[in-house]
């Protein structure tokens, strides 16, 4: 599902399904956006006939998900799978054709995150026949029965590059993980970036140039 606000439709739906009663304010908590946001979205689903405001106190609102709301539910539903399943075959693509390289090369690999995309790189990893050598993510846990590791932590592990474990397209787990210290040059993205494309294409010619003065001191 491309359109964001077609995602923050189903959200919305999704929500006022299992509580008819629940507050805009919790509503823009769960979704991550501003209050006004969330009021602007709810009136464009009234317009649409999708839900229905109604007063169960002075100063209360219920909202009932009318028959056009729940086929637009069904129908977002079903576009979000299609998209999902797309996103996810095309992310263990990149990450086959890169790690494939990386893991010639004799490089180490972490992956940032615990969810359902860390659990998309793991598995990737593990059909190549890799190992990570560590789980990062915001606070220590345990992923797949490996232990995880805080992120804050990374300098305490001996690795080359972080399979970054998430598909949103805003990069913000990148930027944490640039934020904790790590080079943009040591981080793969499950979904191309090309700004870290051409990081990743100057470090690995900053290593070839260097072999070459190495062979050529040998000499």
């Amino acid at each position: 599902m491309r359109d964001t606000e077609a995602h923050r439709d189903l959200q919305l739906l999704e929500a006022i399904e299992r509580n008819a009663r629940i507050t805009q304010r919790t509503l823009a908590n769960q979704m991550g956006i501003a209050l006004g946001l969330t009021n602007i979205y709810i009136k464009r689903l009234v317009r649409k006939g999708c839900i229905k405001c109604v007063n169960v106190q002075s100063n209360r609102i219920a909202y009932l998900i009318t028959p056009r709301g729940v086929a637009e539910k069904v129908r977002l539903t079903y576009e979000f799978m299609q998209y999902s399943l797309h996103l996810y075959k095309a992310a263990r693509r990149h990450l086959h054709a890169v790690v494939r390289e990386r893991a010639a090369e004799g490089q180490r690999l972490a992956i940032y995150g615990s969810g359902e995309a860390a659990e998309l790189a793991y598995l990737s990893l593990r059909e190549l026949g890799i190992e990570p050598v560590a789980i990062f993510d915001d606070a220590e846990g345990t992923f797949l029965g490996m232990p995880v590791r805080d992120l804050r932590d990374h300098a305490a592990v001996n690795f080359d590059l972080v399979i970054v474990a998430s598909l949103d397209p805003s990069n913000h787990a990148a930027e944490q993980t640039i934020a904790a210290g790590i080079p943009a040059s040591r981080l793969v993205l499950l979904r191309p970036h090309p700004g870290l494309e051409r990081a990743a294409g100057a470090r690995k010619q900053d290593a070839t140039g260097t072999r070459a003065v190495d062979r050529q001191g040998v000499r």
